[in-house]
């Protein structure tokens, strides 16, 4: 699987050729996680609707819920003014943190206004 050469021109990668990925739950608009897409990891998404990244610690693709069941639909996928990060706007199934929570964003606030 290959990624579109118009969009791959757009892209400003990593040093490790890498775009920061921010997905974002459609139906409530909570920020869920961020990771990391190569070029393949984006394409295999476009392609497929499955939230695919790339894991730096394994070095590997990996699909969101490939082994836990927490799956991401992926709705829609926009880039960033700057090309150096992807929106995925997604349904969640299950917790989208790896430590089981909905978001990674709801442990440790550091400021609000609430």
């Amino acid at each position: 699987m290959s990624l579109d050469p118009a969009i791959a021109a757009r892209l400003k990668r990593n040093d490790a050729g890498l775009v920061a990925a921010v997905a974002q739950e459609r139906s409530t608009g909570d920020v869920l996680m961020v990771a990391w897409m190569d070029d393949e990891a984006l394409a295999r998404t476009l392609e497929t609707r499955r939230a695919t990244y790339f894991s730096r610690s394994r070095g590997r693709h990996w699909v969101k819920g490939e082994t836990s069941g927490h799956t991401q639909y992926v709705h829609e996928v926009r880039l960033d003014c700057d090309g150096d990060t992807v929106l995925l706007v997604v349904d969640q199934q299950g917790a989208a943190c790896h430590t089981g929570t909905h978001t990674c964003f709801d442990i440790d606030v550091l400021l609000t206004d609430s």
